[in-house]
């Protein structure tokens, strides 16, 4: 038997009946990714498993370091078949990392390749996918509708123009690509520099002379409104904890002053100046009815020499150990108090924080819109079996799991959404294993809805994108 066959993860009758009946046919929507919209736009072709699998995904290129493999071969300039070669060389050694799962699925699903991937396999491999990515169906738009991804919410820094979203409108494609508002920068007034060049940004985006706080935050919201009138209705935020702390406009308007002036704000006045903007970037949301998104607990560029060499997002993150809990719990209330908050999704990245976050959102949910303040999916570290688990056990202990909207693949490759059906066989298998060992009844009249509700229907219906 194939390692990748239909029933697996699938390790009861019921987990089996509940996954090929009720959510193995469900769309996918995509509702948080870092996906290129310019891939989307001009319907990227990919030459090779290097451009559609490698580029970029800095899971692989931890695991390949851990490996041994030289850095020419992960991020350096050797050539693109010489670092597929070594991911091959490097997959036998992923045994129970959630890689090893991902790989052979990927494969699997767009290629249809069942051998295991190594280095015996791996030239085979790469030129039957380069011959297959040939085809019009695994183009960047051939993908979504291959997969039956109704609608994708990328990531977007608020000055963009958003032209290759206005392109993508344009268009005939039947998924739906809608940008999705992340102003992190709008926070540095820490580092001058970086701040001074994106207020600069921002202020020829948004077409406002900014010579003041007011304008300043005139401008972040011409920039929303921009953005919801191409179909953007969630925001996104990605921050080691919250920011609670008191700050009124003035001392606000200050420490802009400040940073304008290239004077660093100290870390007390970077909190409450994140403090204030964070709490206008919930009005804004809740004005318009968007969702809101918090990723919260990533310690970011702990190697910092080789950060300082390739950048961000290049392999060199992890878990943070940051107190959560009272600045969520104070942020939230802020907004409740002025009647302000807007719908939520909160994503936790330790795991020691799950039962703490799953009972905060609790304490805020309004009793007229179902699920409005949701614990969000496991996310990065946690998008995996384990930790898939671990998140839907405390929402289901703490929460309704019946309102979740379930996963998304927060991923910059084409050739993740195999992650979906990953997360998709793990929530039947859960809720398998109960109905099999008597903790659930034994009805597909109360799971169908409830599996079905957490692959689409419940993101389709709180998110408000207008997708069918």
């Amino acid at each position: 038997m194939a390692f990748i066959h239909e029933d697996f993860l699938l390790q009861s009758a019921t987990a089996r009946r509940l996954y090929h009946n009720h959510a193995a046919g469900e769309p996918i929507l995509d509702y948080h990714c870092h996906l290129p919209p310019k891939d989307v736009a001009e319907n990227r072709q990919f030459a090779n498993l290097f451009e559609i699998w490698l580029e970029g995904d800095h899971y692989k290129w931890r695991a390949m370091r851990a490996n041994g493999v030289d850095e020419r071969l992960v991020t350096g300039d050797a050539e693109p078949r010489e670092k597929f070669l070594a991911w091959a060389r490097t997959v036998p050694a992923t045994l129970r990392n959630p890689l090893y799962h991902w790989t052979h699925l990927e494969l699997k699903r767009y290629f249809g390749i069942e051998e295991l991937l190594d280095e015996n396999t791996a030239p085979s491999i790469w030129e039957r996918a380069k011959e297959k990515l040939a085809g019009e169906d695994l183009r960047a738009r051939g993908i979504l509708g291959k997969f039956n991804v109704k609608a994708v919410c990328t990531t977007d820094d608020p000055t963009d123009d958003l032209e290759w979203h206005r392109q993508i409108a344009a268009s005939d494609l039947g998924t739906k690509v809608f940008p999705t508002f992340r102003p992190d920068k709008a926070l540095l007034v820490s580092q001058p520099d970086l701040f001074n060049d994106w207020v600069g940004r921002l202020s020829a985006a948004a077409n406002v002379d900014i010579e003041s706080f007011q304008s300043f935050l005139d401008a972040l919201k011409q920039r929303h409104d921009y953005f919801h009138s191409l179909g953007g209705r969630l925001s996104d935020h990605g921050l080691t904890s919250c920011y609670a702390e008191d700050c009124t406009e003035a001392d606000a308007a200050a420490i802009f002053d400040e940073a304008r002036s290239c004077q660093a704000a100290t870390p007390e006045e970077h909190r409450k100046f994140a403090s204030f903007l964070m709490l206008y970037f919930g009005r804004l949301d809740a004005e318009k009815g968007w969702t809101k998104q918090l990723h919260l607990g990533a310690r970011r560029n702990n190697n910092s020499r080789m950060a300082a060499q390739l950048g961000p997002d290049t392999g060199y993150d992890s878990i943070g150990d940051w107190p959560q809990i009272d600045a969520l719990g104070n942020y939230l209330d802020a907004l409740e108090s002025e009647n302000a908050l807007p719908k939520m999704v909160i994503y936790n990245l330790n795991p020691a924080d799950n039962y703490a976050v799953a009972t905060m959102v609790g304490n805020f949910q309004d009793g007229r819109t179902a699920g409005k303040i949701q614990f969000g999916s496991g996310w990065w570290f946690l998008d995996q079996k384990e930790a898939m688990e671990w998140q839907m056990n405390a929402l289901s202990n703490c929460g309704l799991l019946s309102k979740f909207v379930g996963m998304l693949t927060d991923s910059r490759s084409f050739m993740s959404y195999p992650r979906h059906e990953y997360f998709r066989r793990t929530l039947c298998n859960l809720l398998g294993d109960d109905v099999e060992k008597g903790l659930l009844p034994d009805s597909d009249e109360l799971l169908a809805p409830l599996v079905q509700g957490i692959c689409y229907g419940n993101a389709k219906r709180m998110l408000g994108l207008g997708v069918e």
